[in-house]
C-alpha cells in the first residue's frame, strides 16, 4: 500500500561536495505528480506546505519552458485564497490549509475533483472527512504523525471499490527513516492506535446537562443514570456530577462567583433540575466542543500599541502556551527573547544571531502516541538484534526500497559505533557531549513520543532550576529530550586565561582542555522521578502555565460559562481571555471547582500523557526499561537528528541575509549541517579578522601577552614551543634572558629544520625522539626519557597555538616530510585532538586546526555576527534607498534602464514638473524624453494622472502595461458634466483617438458647440482624475510649458515590440489627422478598469512596494497612503513570507518591529551601515 521513497544523497555528480537533498526531494514529487492524474501531497507544517507548493510550480514551468519562474508569480496561499492564477504560468498545485478561507479550500477541493488541478499540498485539513473523487496517488513528506493518520492520509488514493491505495513517504532526514518504516510497515498490517476516550470530561457534561434540561425538567438520578450511559462517563463519581450540578445552579464555593449566572435551576427536595429562561439559546449558540483559538500578537517591549509599530507579528497560541520568559524564538529573519506573556499578546526584545526555535501551530506536528512510541522502540530492538541480511529483508518487506533500507541499516550501526548503545523500548540512552559552541548538550534518547516527553522536559527544568538554580534550554521532541546547558563552570576561553599548556589530554577528553566527563553538569540520575512523585510536580508546574490557564478559558467556554454576547458573531479572542483571566482568578483558590479539575485533567491526560510517562518511571524503578548513560567528544547520529529541531530553519531558507545564514550556520553541529544541506565549510563562515586576532593572542603576539622578563620567556618556550632569537625579540625578550635560562639548565639549544632555536629544557626527549634533534651536554635525565606518541605532541602543541594551517607549513615549521606530518596528524584527528577541514577564509584546500581553536573561532565569529546582526540606525535606511532605487548610480541606462526604473516606481505619484527634470534624469543616466516616449508610443509604459497641482502642475504616476490594471488606484472625485460623459462615450471603443477625431465625433453627436479649449479643458480634468490617458507626455509637457511635442522624437529607431495593450494602434497604422492644440496632442484612451479581485491587486501592490523600498517598514506604507494602511499590507508581506518571497526582520531600528525585505536588501543596507 505504501512504499518509502528516497534517493542516495551522498555525493554531487562530481563525487565532491554532498548536494542539498530537497531539490531532489522536490524534484521526485514534480515527476510523481506530473507523472499521475491527480496527487494529493501531505505536509507536516503549512510553512513546508506553502514552500513546497511554490516550488512544485516553479519546476513545472522551468521544465515547460525551460526558463526560471518570472519575479511576481503569487504564493501560493495568495493564490488558492484569489482562486486564480493571476497570470502566472500553468499551475501544477494549490496549497490547502488552515489558513486558505473555506470558500477557497472549496474550490481547490472541487478543481482537484474535476481535473483541472493536478495537485494539492495540503496539511492535515484534508485527512479527515472529505471525499476528495479519484485521487491516484498520495505523497507524505515526512513520516505520517500516527499509523490512524498515516492510513487515512494514504487512503485518500484509489478510494474506489477494489482500487489500491498508493502512497510513497519522502523522509526530511535520516531519523525519520526509523519512524516512517514502523509507521509503513505498521500501516500494512493494519495496527492502528488504540482510541484514547476522554474519561469524565466535566465541561462537556455541564454542557450537556444544559441541553438536556433547557425544553424539559429532569429527576437528578434519571439524568445520572443517562449520563453514565454514555461511554466517557460511564465512571462519572457522583461528587463531581452533583459539583457540576451544583455549579450550573449557581451554588459557587465564594460570592466571588456572583458575576456568573445560574444556568439551571435545582430543586433539591423535590430533586429536579429545570432551565432557566435563555438555557434553550444558551445551548444553541454557544454549544459545541470545538475550542476557539487564535494568534498571540508578539509586541517590542516599550512599544505603544496605540499608535502602532511595535508588531512583530503572530505566534500561535499553542507555541505560547510551550514558551516562556526568556525562551528565544525565530520570526522571519530576527530573534526575538520573550520579556513577558500577558493575556493577549507576547513581549519580545531582540536577540540578534541567538539560535532560536521555529514558530509552529497545533495539528503542524502532531506528537507521536505512546503506542507508536513503543512500537518504535521494539522495531530498533528487534532490527539490531537480526543479522544484516534479515534486517535488510525485514525492511524491504515494509515497503521501503532498497536505498532507505541500507540507510536504515547504516545508521543503526553508526549510532552502535558511537555510544555502544541504540534506544528502544527497553534503553533509555542518556548522552552528554559539549556542542559547537563549548556549551553542554544533554540528550535524552527515549521513543516514547512528545507526549510523553513533554512533562517529563518540563518536570526536569523544573529540578534543575530547583538544585543548580540553572536556566536549561529544554526542548522535546518524538525521540527523546535536549538540554543545553550554559556552561556556567566552563573557564573563558576569550579573557586571555591561557589554557594551552596543559599536557595532551585523553580521546574521550579531547574537545576541550576543561572537558571532564566526571564534572557533567546533568546526568541519569537527575532525569529519574519516583513514580509516586512525578505526577505531583508535572501538576505543580503546569498549574501555574499559560497552557492550564488556556485550557481554563476553553473548558470554561464549553461549559457554558463564557457564552457568546452576540450569536453569530464570534467574540474576539481578547475579550475571550480577559473574562476566562478574571474567572480563573476566582477559581483558582478552590481547586474542587470543576472547570478548575477539568482544565488539569485535559493538561495532563490529553496534551500531556501523565500516565504513560507515570508507567514508564515505575518500569524504570522495576528495571524493565533501563538508563544508560555515556559522554560522547561529539553527538551521535541519532543525537543530530534529535537536533534537527535546531536547524529546521535552513528548510527553504536559502535566501536569508548573509549574515543570518552564518550566525545560524556556526551555532548548529556542522556535520547534521552537511547531511541535510550539503556540505557546509567553515571557510565561508569564520570571520578574517576574528582568525587574524586569536592567532596573535594564541602566539603571544599582543601586547598584553608580551613577556616582560626571563621567566616570561620560560612560560612562552613551555607554551609554544621551541622559537629562534627573532621569535623570542619578536614578543618582547631581550637577547639575553634565552642563554641565561640556558646558563641555568631550563632552556636548550637545539638545530630544528637547519635554524637554531631555543626549546624549553622539558621538550628534549620529544625533539629527540619525532626529530632526530641533537641534544646538548648536560640535559638531566629526566627530561630525555622517551614519551609514548612525542610527534603527536609537538604537532598537537602546534595546532593550539596556531589558527588553521597545513600539513605542508607544519611539515615545514618541524624540518620533516609531508607525509610523516600528515600520518601523524590524521592520528591526531583520528582521537579527535584535531579537525581537517576548509577553514582560512583565504585559504584553499584542506587544512588542520585545534578543535578547541576552532571552537574559539566559531565563538568569536558568532559574537561578530551578532553585533553585525543588530537593526541598523535609520540613518543607514536613507543611505541605502538612494542606492536601491539607482539615485545617481550609472547601472541605468538607455531604454531597458528606463523600464526598470519605471518598474520600481510605478504606481508612486509624483509632480509632473519633476519627473522629467529631477526623478528619471537623476536614476537613468542618458535619459532623454525621447525614451519615455519610445516607451508610451509602443504600449509598453502608461502614465495616469492623479490628481491636479495649483497652476498647470500635477500628481502623475508611471506603470508598465501589464501591472497597471494590478495597480491603477481607483479614479479621483470628479463632477461629471454632460461633456466629460461625452468624452468617456467616444473613448469607450477601447482604442485610442487624436483630439480632432474626439472634437468631430463630440460635435456631431452631443455638444455641436464645443470649442477646442473646453473640450481641452475636458480631458485633463479626465486625465487628472484618473481616468484618461495618452500615448505620449507631449501634451503634459505642453501643458507644463516645455512646448516640446511628440513630433519631436520621431527621429528615433522603433524598437520592435508588441502590439501595444488596450487597443492602441501601431505607430505604422496611425492615421493622418489635423492637428489639435498643443496641450492635446497625441492619442487619447481610457485607462484600463482595475483588477476585480482584490487579492490580486493587494498582493501586485505588496509586491512593488517591495521592489520599490527594499525594506518595507509601517512608516514606507503610510508614506505610499495605501488603502488599509500597514495592517493590510502586512497580510500579504507574511503570506511572502510563507511562501519565501520575503523576508521578515528587525532591520531598521526604531521603525516598527515588522519589516519585510526582498532578498539582497538586508546584505546591502547592513553594507551601506557599515561604509557610513
Amino acid at each position: 500500500m505504501s512504499e518509502l521513497g528516497g534517493s542516495p544523497a551522498s555525493e554531487g555528480k562530481d563525487g565532491g561536495d554532498k548536494p542539498s537533498i530537497w531539490p531532489q526531494v522536490e524534484e521526485r514529487i514534480a515527476d510523481l505528480v506530473q507523472s499521475h492524474r491527480s496527487t494529493i501531497v501531505f505536509a507536516n507544517s503549512r510553512r513546508l506546505a506553502e514552500r513546497l507548493c511554490n516550488r512544485l510550480n516553479e519546476i513545472a514551468y522551468e521544465r515547460e519552458t525551460g526558463e526560471p519562474l518570472p519575479e511576481g508569480t503569487p504564493p501560493a496561499e495568495v493564490m488558492a485564497q484569489s482562486g486564480a492564477a493571476g497570470g502566472a504560468p500553468p499551475l501544477l498545485a494549490r496549497a490547502h490549509h488552515g489558513s486558505v478561507s473555506k470558500e477557497q479550500r472549496a474550490q481547490v477541493e472541487e478543481d482537484l475533483k474535476a481535473g483541472r488541478l493536478p495537485a494539492v499540498v495540503a496539511t492535515s485539513s484534508l485527512e479527515l472527512g472529505i471525499d476528495m473523487g479519484a485521487v491516484d496517488l498520495v505523497v507524505q513528506v515526512e513520516s505520517p504523525p500516527s499509523v490512524a493518520s498515516g492510513l487515512q492520509r494514504v487512503g485518500r488514493a484509489g478510494h474506489q471499490v477494489g482500487a489500491v491505495s498508493t502512497g510513497v513517504v519522502f523522509p526530511k532526514y535520516r531519523g525519520d527513516l526509523v519512524q516512517a518504516a514502523v509507521v509503513t510497515e505498521r500501516m500494512r498490517s493494519g495496527a492502528i492506535e488504540s482510541m484514547r476516550i476522554p474519561a469524565n470530561p466535566l465541561d462537556v457534561l455541564a454542557q450537556q446537562l444544559v441541553a438536556l434540561v433547557a425544553l424539559d425538567t429532569w429527576q437528578v438520578d434519571d439524568l445520572l443514570a443517562l449520563v453514565r450511559r454514555a461511554a466517557p462517563f460511564s465512571s462519572l463519581p457522583e461528587s463531581a456530577f452533583t459539583g457540576v450540578l451544583d455549579m450550573l445552579a449557581g451554588r459557587y464555593p465564594s460570592d466571588a462567583f456572583a458575576e456568573l449566572r445560574p444556568r439551571v435551576v435545582w430543586d433539591r427536595v423535590a430533586g429536579t433540575v429545570t432551565g432557566r429562561p435563555g438555557a434553550q439559546r444558551l445551548a444553541v449558540t454557544s454549544g459545541g466542543t470545538i475550542p476557539d483559538r487564535g494568534l498571540f500578537g508578539v509586541f517590542l517591549v516599550g512599544s505603544d500599541p496605540k499608535k502602532g509599530g511595535g508588531r512583530v507579528g503572530e505566534l500561535d497560541e499553542e507555541m505560547v502556551y510551550e514558551s516562556r520568559v526568556g525562551d528565544v524564538f525565530t520570526l522571519g529573519t530576527t530573534s526575538w527573547r520573550i520579556q513577558d506573556i500577558t493575556r493577549d499578546r507576547v513581549l519580545v526584545t531582540p536577540a540578534p544571531g541567538v539560535p532560536g526555535r521555529l514558530p509552529f501551530w497545533k495539528g503542524d506536528q502532531l506528537g507521536r502516541p505512546l503506542e507508536l512510541g513503543r512500537a518504535v522502540g521494539a522495531f530498533l530492538r528487534e532490527v539490531g538484534a537480526l543479522s544484516d541480511e534479515d534486517a535488510r529483508l525485514r525492511l524491504l518487506t515494509a515497503g521501503l526500497d532498497a536505498w532507505a533500507a541500507e540507510n536504515v541499516l547504516a545508521y543503526l550501526k553508526e549510532q552502535r559505533e558511537a555510544c555502544g548503545h541504540v534506544p528502544d523500548d527497553r534503553t533509555i540512552l542518556v548522552e552528554r557531549f559539549r556542542d559547537e559552541l563549548g556549551d553542554w548538550r544533554v540528550v535524552i534518547h527515549s521513543p516514547f513520543g512528545a507526549q510523553v516527553h513533554a512533562p517529563w522536559a518540563l518536570a526536569l527544568g523544573a529540578r534543575l532550576a530547583e538544585r543548580y538554580g540553572m536556566d536549561a534550554q529544554v526542548m522535546h521532541a518524538d525521540d527523546g529530550i535536549v538540554l543545553r546547558l550554559p556552561d556556567a563552570d566552563l573557564m573563558d576561553l576569550d579573557m586571555g586565561l591561557d589554557l594551552l599548556d596543559h599536557e595532551p589530554v585523553d580521546p574521550g577528553r579531547h574537545l576541550d582542555t576543561t572537558f571532564d566527563a566526571d564534572k557533567a553538569p546533568v546526568g541519569a540520575a537527575d532525569a529519574l522521578f519516583d513514580k509516586g512523585e512525578i505526577g505531583q510536580i508535572v501538576t505543580d508546574q503546569v498549574g501555574g502555565s499559560a497552557l492550564f490557564a488556556s485550557r481554563f478559558r476553553e473548558c470554561a467556554a464549553r461549559a457554558l460559562l463564557l457564552p457568546k454576547r452576540n450569536p453569530g458573531k464570534r467574540t474576539p479572542l481578547w475579550q475571550q481571555r480577559q473574562r476566562a483571566a478574571q474567572l480563573l482568578q476566582v477559581a483558582s483558590e478552590f481547586g474542587s471547582f470543576p472547570i478548575v479539575l477539568e482544565a488539569v485533567r485535559e493538561c495532563l491526560q490529553d496534551v500531556f500523557d501523565l500516565p504513560g510517562l507515570t508507567e514508564l518511571m515505575g518500569d524504570i524503578e522495576a528495571r524493565r526499561v533501563r538508563l544508560v548513560e555515556v559522554t560522547t567528544p561529539e553527538p551521535s547520529p541519532f543525537a543530530r537528528s534529535l537536533l534537527f529541531g535546531y536547524v529546521a530553519q535552513f528548510l527553504y531558507e536559502g535566501d536569508s541575509p548573509l549574515a543570518e545564514r552564518r550566525a545560524a550556520a556556526l551555532s548548529l553541529d556542522s556535520r547534521l549541517l552537511a547531511e541535510l544541506l550539503g556540505q557546509a565549510e567553515l571557510r565561508e563562515l569564520l570571520d578574517a579578522d576574528v582568525l587574524t586576532e586569536l592567532e596573535q593572542e594564541l602566539q603571544w603576539l599582543t601586547d598584553d601577552r608580551r613577556v616582560k622578563d626571563a621567566e616570561g620567556v620560560a612560560d612562552l618556550l613551555r607554551v609554544l614551543g621551541p622559537m629562534t632569537d627573532d621569535d623570542l625579540a619578536e614578543r618582547g625578550a631581550e637577547a639575553d634572558w634565552a642563554p641565561g635560562l640556558g646558563t641555568a639548565r631550563r632552556a636548550i639549544r637545539v638545530r630544528i629544520g637547519g635554524r637554531e632555536h631555543w626549546a624549553a629544557v622539558e621538550d628534549a626527549g620529544r625533539l629527540r625522539d619525532a626529530l632526530g634533534t641533537a641534544l646538548p651536554v648536560g640535559v638531566p635525565e629526566a627530561f630525555t626519557e622517551p614519551v609514548k606518541d612525542p610527534l603527536g605532541d609537538l604537532l598537537a602543541r602546534y595546532a593550539r597555538t596556531h589558527g588553521p594551517f597545513t600539513s605542508s607549513r607544519a611539515a615545514t615549521r618541524f624540518g620533516l616530510g609531508a607525509a610523516v606530518t600528515d600520518g601523524a596528524l590524521q592520528r591526531l584527528a583520528a582521537s579527535g585532538r584535531v579537525v581537517q577541514g576548509e577553514f582560512h577564509p583565504s585559504g584553499i584546500g584542506q587544512e588542520w586546526c585545534d578543535a578547541t581553536v576552532l571552537r574559539r573561532l566559531r565563538r568569536r565569529s558568532l559574537a561578530a555576527l551578532r553585533h553585525e546582526l543588530e537593526p541598523v540606525p535609520p540613518a543607514a535606511l536613507a543611505t541605502f534607498l538612494p542606492q536601491w532605487q539607482h539615485l545617481g548610480s550609472n547601472s541605468l541606462r538607455s531604454i531597458d534602464g528606463l523600464a526598470r526604473a519605471i518598474e520600481q516606481l510605478q504606481g508612486a505619484p509624483v509632480p509632473a514638473s519633476a519627473l522629467e527634470k529631477l526623478i528619471l534624469p537623476s536614476r537613468v543616466r542618458d535619459y532623454s524624453p525621447a525614451l519615455l516616449d519610445e516607451l508610451t508610443t509602443t504600449g509598453e509604459v502608461v502614465w495616469a494622472g492623479a490628481g491636479a497641482l495649483p497652476g498647470k502642475d500635477g500628481w502623475v504616476s508611471l506603470y508598465l502595461a501589464d501591472a497597471a490594471p494590478l495597480l491603477l488606484p481607483q479614479p479621483h472625485p470628479l463632477e461629471l458634466s454632460a461633456l466629460h460623459e461625452s468624452v468617456l462615450t467616444t473613448l469607450s471603443g477601447g482604442y485610442g483617438l487624436f483630439f480632432r477625431q474626439i472634437a468631430d465625433q463630440i460635435r456631431a453627436t452631443t455638444h455641436p458647440e464645443a470649442t477646442d479649449p473646453q473640450l481641452a479643458d475636458a480631458l485633463w480634468d479626465l486625465a487628472w482624475s484618473g481616468r484618461l490617458t495618452n500615448d505620449t507626455l507631449a501634451p503634459l509637457r505642453s501643458l507644463l510649458g516645455s512646448g516640446r511635442t511628440a513630433g519631436s522624437t520621431a527621429h528615433r529607431a522603433r524598437r520592435t515590440v508588441p502590439r501595444g495593450r488596450f487597443g492602441s494602434l501601431s505607430a505604422a497604422a496611425r492615421p493622418t489627422t489635423r492637428t489639435g492644440p498643443p496641450t492635446v496632442s497625441g492619442r487619447w484612451s481610457l485607462l484600463p478598469p482595475p483588477e476585480p479581485e482584490p487579492t490580486h491587486r493587494a498582493h501586485a501592490l505588496a509586491r512593488t512596494l517591495l521592489d520599490r523600498h527594499g525594506v518595507v517598514t509601517r512608516g514606507a506604507v503610510a508614506a505610499e497612503g495605501v488603502e488599509g494602511g500597514f495592517s493590510a499590507t502586512y497580510r500579504i508581506l507574511a503570506a511572502f513570507e510563507d511562501s519565501g518571497q520575503a523576508r521578515r526582520g528587525y532591520v531598521v531600528e526604531g521603525l516598527g518591529a515588522a519589516q519585510f525585505a526582498m532578498d539582497g536588501a538586508v546584505d546591502r543596507l547592513r553594507a551601506a551601515a557599515t561604509a557610513r
